[in-house]
């Protein structure tokens, strides 16, 4: 996806900034264009600056400083309900003493829709979540599931251009939640719909968004394609946060073009792409996704680097089997391999080596 322009953007924060006491930055210096129909993912963990960037689009809060503008116009005094954005929330946040029809006529008739309107469109959003039956019931009589289906068809039933959602699967079972990660997804394409989705979960980030933003500190560390994302991490924080790794320690020895030499704090020397190190002398944390390692010998590329391990344990995952390996130093080195016929078999104790491509491995900021 191209990154859309200022020109483009159908949300746009400009120099954002948010301070509750006047001092602490919450959020810092917020640049960020998303385009119509885009499917935005704000991740981070807690105290990041995500929800804060979400409830002040939604108009829930004020920004200290900066703009926020929706389709080129600026909403920083336009209140909550006039900006016709949809919200879902993680505690569904239905009216318990109304019925499901009602809970979703409710924004409509706020829009003062006519009834026979009102009833079309609650019949199309109900039906858009397969919740056709449903509209006679109150909220208390739904499973957790099913109410949070409802949530979302009130969020969308008012046809809004833009739809925020804060943690929106929080509270659901593992199998549920994955149903509704597609469900959401496939409904917001659908619709061509703006989406703006805050969680911390990464999986469900890069599952379903189409660019994610990774917040820490109040500053996005970077914004990415999830693809990107997982093999392309700009930063330490990006690559530790998103997805699993394996972290070594050293200084960068020398630097030529796409290649630089780490030695290793235990000693070892290795060969790594450079990403946040430009000249030998600086500290670096070096990752290589666990996935990207091979000890099968006959399986190693012949331009590996290769490097002594012992194993410290198996783990079986059905899927894939898991080793925890000691390697310079780092006890915790993880290597995932597919669970297949041919799969090697390793036990605890053993010494063995180890390989990967330079290409594979980062050399990011200390």
């Amino acid at each position: 996806m191209v990154n859309p322009t200022s020109e483009s953007a159908f949300v746009q924060f400009d120099r954002v900034q948010k301070s509750y006491d006047g001092e602490t930055l919450v959020v810092k210096d917020l640049n960020l264009s998303m385009p119509k129909g885009e499917f935005l993912t704000m991740l981070g963990p807690s105290g990041s600056g995500k929800t804060t960037c979400l409830m002040m689009l939604a108009g829930f809060e004020t920004a200290t400083h900066g703009d926020i503008l929706l389709n080129g116009t600026s909403i920083n005094n336009i209140p909550p309900h006039k900006r016709g954005i949809g919200m879902v929330f993680q505690n569904y946040a239905l009216f318990p003493h109304m019925t499901v029809a009602e809970n979703l006529s409710f924004p409509l008739e706020v829009r003062k829709m006519g009834k026979s309107d009102r009833e079309a469109k609650v019949k199309r959003a109900l039906d858009m979540v397969q919740m056709g039956d449903f509209g006679g019931r109150r909220p208390a009589q739904l499973s957790g599931g099913q109410q949070q289906r409802i949530a979302l068809a009130r969020a969308l039933v008012f046809e809004p251009e833009l739809v925020l959602m804060d943690e929106p699967l929080g509270a659901l079972d593992k199998q549920l939640r994955e149903h509704m990660q597609f469900e959401i997804t496939r409904l917001a394409h659908d619709l061509g719909i703006t989406t703006v989705y805050v969680t911390h979960d990464q999986t469900e980030a890069l599952t379903m968004s189409d660019r994610v933003a990774v917040f820490d500190d109040g500053r996005i560390q970077q914004l990415a394609p999830p693809d990107q994302l997982y093999e392309e991490p700009e930063n330490s924080f990006v690559a530790q946060f998103i997805g699993e790794n394996n972290t070594l320690t050293g200084v960068v020895k020398s630097v030529s073009g796409d290649a630089c030499v780490i030695t290793l704090d235990s000693g070892e020397e290795i060969d790594a792409k450079p990403v946040n190190v430009s000249q030998p002398g600086e500290r670096t944390k070096v990752s290589i996704r666990p996935e990207r390692v091979e000890f099968n010998k006959d399986r190693l590329n012949p331009n590996a680097h290769t490097i002594k391990a012992q194993v410290k344990e198996f783990i079986y995952m059905g899927d894939i089997f898991r080793f925890r390996l000691s390697v310079a130093g780092n006890d915790d080195f993880i290597v995932k391999t597919r669970n297949a016929p041919d799969a090697v078999k390793l036990t605890p104790g053993e010494t063995i080596e180890i390989g990967w491509l330079a290409a594979d491995c980062r050399a990011l900021d200390a």
